[in-house]
């Protein structure tokens, strides 16, 4: 007996899109987060309720939701993480990295 509500939700995917997401299911060298969520979209496009679907990846309900939205905006691509804005794109200069910590004074 399937688990949780039934959704008007739903995916379908392209031939293309079905051959992609299940390449990234075999693939070894493409990150694990990227392909949990191309496995969340397959088993939703099988028919798959939500919930069991988030259960069976190891996600849950609401980042589920989140990934489901993307990838409805903006297809595969939108499965991919986007950049993180509190990551520093360049080291810092070495004058800078090399300044004295002031707060270890005490």
């Amino acid at each position: 007996m399937p688990r949780g509500r039934r959704t008007s939700l739903t995916i379908r995917l392209t031939p293309a899109q079905r051959q992609t997401l299940l390449a990234w299911q075999r693939s070894t060298n493409i990150p694990a987060g990227l392909a949990r969520r191309g496995r969340l979209v397959l088993l939703l496009a099988d028919g798959m309720t939500i919930t069991d679907a988030a259960a069976t990846v190891g996600l849950s309900r609401r980042h589920s939701y989140k990934w489901i939205q993307r990838f409805r905006q903006a297809g595969l691509e939108g499965l991919y993480d986007k950049p993180r804005s509190d990551r520093r794109s360049e080291p810092l200069p070495p004058d800078l990295r090399e300044q004295p910590n002031n707060l270890d004074r005490g």
